[in-house]
């Protein structure tokens, strides 16, 4: 019924704003629109904007609005194809979770980047858990901005960078405007997304609704998404103006889980556990206040919130186990409940002022965050012997009860010395203070293992960093080195096994970024960046095996410490070529040629990773510390090339995308071969290849067909240990989606 309710309103909406659009012809001109193809080459962002400084940090801007892929399904790998050294992890086909990451870094929803959305906080914890569960819907996004790790000063000390959606907004002066885009496609999908949005006087408004369901190309494998968002802004003066948002997401994703090697390669489409689900109610709240005070200072605030949850139940065995009807009882065996409730809330003040020394003009950007995180985790509860959905557990409580809160204070500051009209000299400094707690108790089922846990640590961080730009015409080098920062995660700092010990000396990950390149425009046909990276990560997290008291006798436990340092190093390049203007720099034609290569080269190995080697059995087990130097860090990817053309007319555009990633570890040990339950071994190099059509007619309507592997390539991305289920994780097969929508 919600379905057919959702179809009927979305099919009334699009039928009467229609026939107010063609009665509004008839009342006033209309301007001549010529469409041609879309030209997606990613632009950057300016020295300064919205009293930020990005003079010398390498960046790119993701115009959504000028793509043609597959926005529907937020298809990852075609979004982002113009951003060199970008990988990804693919859990489903269902596009609910953006798993990304820069320079050879872990892709796992997104959590080496500080993840944004129009400014502000969206993933769970942006030092304890900073795993982003919530992305917003592609087709509700302007923008998606890329700041590499240069960003640390300014935005945080994540290794990764930041990642910024940037939100639609009606930028015409119109009191009403109205865009819908509705999809049907394979395995059953239907997505549909609406739109209202306009500027009235002093006032602007913005709404939205995504809704999308349907199947994967793998059994198992249900979703139900829907992603609503509000937007209303009051300008009283050309100075002053005051925002408020608010965004809901509610999913519902069947969970196929993982496969062994051997099941991969007899049919990737299988599943073995139909039982999995995952819940995710999500909601995020913004104001905004921005005044200029004159031409020279400028200055904002931001308070931001969260309230957000995640519920999944499921049967979490290694896929080499069967999930079958228990003899006994002649039902399945119960499966396990996780839950999660987060709580944050944060301000960020945010001011330039633009000074001068003689005739040269300089900028200071500068401000202060504070935030508090709150994560409530209960763990390991005994659920049902059902199918469906369902998160009630059947004994009175969970046997791990956790609280997680993080206070962080920051101040940060970037100055921009103009040295002549083309050298500018970016210093900066973020000092960082992050207080971690935890408090709870684990195995709370069986009281002589009950064991409870507090804990409490304090640190303060200075950063520092300083970057360079030297303008030639419309090209510039730049380069910028800055320190990096990550604290240890609460998942590092408790264990669920009472016999586990963690290093009470556990350090935080540290070190630093640094690039180098070239980029800029030639004419109108060449758009490039070329540069070279180093990243230095230091103090790597892992559990090595330790006999008690360093006696032989005696019996072994798992021991969590720091062991060892990682180095990133490459060369990132994207060169866009419009070819027709190459030829004939005075081409004027309604028909475009243009192709882009997105091309990245790896080098992450660990620089000293120490690890026990166990043999034997007990008593005579036999334990040897081992050195994984020049071992290559796990989900590094040696290489990542994409390419792409785009062929367009009047009205119509036609692009072709392949992406070609080298094989991968998804272990420090590099080990080559799957283990049993298929967590661990090396994933193979595989060559995908994407389609995708849009056409424009009677100026407001537009028909868009997305094919989505159609080569039909079997394909991994990653091993998972737990969610979404143990093993090899398998891509999607072909699919495909076309729609029709509307914008007037």
């Amino acid at each position: 019924m919600q379905f057919k309710a959702i179809l009927f309103i979305n099919l009334f909406l699009l039928f009467t704003f229609t026939i107010l659009a063609q009665d509004s012809l008839f009342n006033q001109q209309i301007n001549e629109v010529l469409i041609q193809s879309k030209k997606a080459v990613p632009s950057r962002l300016s020295d300064t904007e919205s009293n930020q400084i990005y003079s010398g940090k390498k960046n790119e801007v993701l115009s959504l609005t000028n793509l043609n892929v597959n926005l529907t399904t937020n298809q990852t790998r075609q979004i982002f194809a113009r951003v060199p050294g970008l990988s990804l992890w693919e859990n489903d086909g269902t596009g609910a979770q953006v798993s990304i990451a820069l320079r050879g870094l872990n892709p796992n929803r997104s959590w080496e980047l500080n993840t944004r959305q129009n400014g502000y906080d969206i993933s769970s914890d942006i030092f304890g858990y900073p795993e982003a569960y919530y992305n917003p819907a592609m087709e509700a996004v302007d923008k998606i901005e890329l700041i590499r790790g240069g960003s640390a000063l300014q935005f945080g000390p994540q290794f990764g960078g930041l990642v910024n959606y940037v939100l639609k907004r009606e930028k015409r002066n119109k009191k009403l405007s109205f865009e819908s885009q509705n999809s049907f496609g394979s395995n059953n999908m239907f997505s549909t997304f609406n739109a209202v949005g306009g500027n009235l006087l002093h006032w602007s408004y913005y709404v939205y609704n995504h809704y999308r369901k349907g199947n994967t190309t793998r059994e198992n494998s249900e979703f139900t998404l829907s992603n609503t968002h509000a937007f209303i802004q009051y300008k009283w003066s050309p100075k002053n103006k005051l925002s408020f948002e608010y965004t809901n997401m509610v999913s519902l994703i069947q969970q196929s889980g993982g496969l062994t090697d051997q099941q991969w390669k007899e049919d990737p489409k299988q599943s073995f556990r139909s039982r999995n689900w995952m819940n995710l109610p999500w909601n995020l709240a913004s104001l905004h206040y921005e005044n200029a005070v004159d031409q020279n200072l400028s200055h904002s605030i931001k308070v931001f919130g969260l309230l957000g949850n995640r519920s999944s139940i499921g049967y979490l065995a290694t896929p080499n186990i069967m999930d079958t009807i228990n003899m006994q009882t002649q039902t399945f065996n119960n499966r396990q409940v996780d839950k999660d409730a987060y709580k944050n809330i944060g301000l960020e003040y945010r001011a330039k002022w633009q000074y001068n020394t003689g005739k040269i003009k300089h900028t200071l950007a500068f401000g202060t965050r504070v935030y508090q995180a709150n994560i409530t985790r209960r763990q390991r509860g005994m659920g049902d012997t059902g199918s469906e959905y369902n998160s009630d557990i059947i004994l009175e409580k969970f046997p791990t009860e956790l609280s997680f809160k993080t206070n962080n204070i920051a101040l940060f500051a970037e100055n921009t010395i103009t040295i002549n009209k083309s050298l500018k000299l970016t210093p900066g400094l973020r000092l960082e203070s992050i207080v971690s707690e935890v408090k709870g108790k684990f195995n709370s089922s069986i009281p002589q293992n009950e064991t409870e846990y507090n804990g409490t640590k304090k640190r303060t961080i200075p950063l520092f960093g300083i970057g360079l730009e030297y303008k030639i015409k419309a090209t510039n080098f730049y380069g910028n080195i800055s320190q990096a920062y990550r604290p240890v995660l609460f998942s590092e700092i408790t264990t669920a096994n009472s016999t586990d010990v963690i290093d009470p000396d556990l350090k935080d990950a540290s070190g630093y970024n640094a690039e180098l390149g070239y980029r800029g425009l030639v004419s109108d046909y060449l758009n490039f960046d070329i540069s070279i990276f180093y990243l230095k990560y230091n103090n790597k997290i892992g559990t090595i095996r330790k006999f008690i008291s360093d006696d032989p006798s005696q019996n072994t436990y798992q021991f969590r410490t720091n062991l060892g340092h990682a180095i990133h190093k490459g060369i990132e390049a994207y060169i866009d070529l419009d070819i027709l203007k190459l030829c004939n720099p005075k081409h004027k034609s309604i028909f475009d040629l243009s192709v882009f290569v997105s091309s990245s080269f790896i080098d992450a190995k660990y620089l000293d990773f120490r690890i026990n080697s166990v043999s034997g059995s007990a008593p005579n087990i036999q334990i040897k510390e081992i050195n994984l130097k020049g071992n290559r860090v796990e989900y590094a990817p040696e290489f990542i090339h994409s390419f792409g053309i785009l062929v367009g007319a009047k009205g119509i555009s036609l692009s072709l995308q392949s992406r070609i990633t080298s094989d991968i570890f998804t272990d420090a040990n590099n080990t080559e071969n799957s283990n049993q339950s298929a967590t661990t071994g090396k994933i193979k190099q595989y060559v995908l290849h994407d389609a995708s059509m849009e056409y424009h007619f009677l100026k407001y309507y537009n028909l868009k067909l997305n094919v989505n592997n159609f080569t039909n390539t079997k394909y991994a991305t990653r091993r998972a240990n737990s969610y979404p289920g143990p093993g090899l994780i398998p891509g999607d097969a072909t699919t495909f989606n076309i729609g029709i929508g509307v914008k007037f």
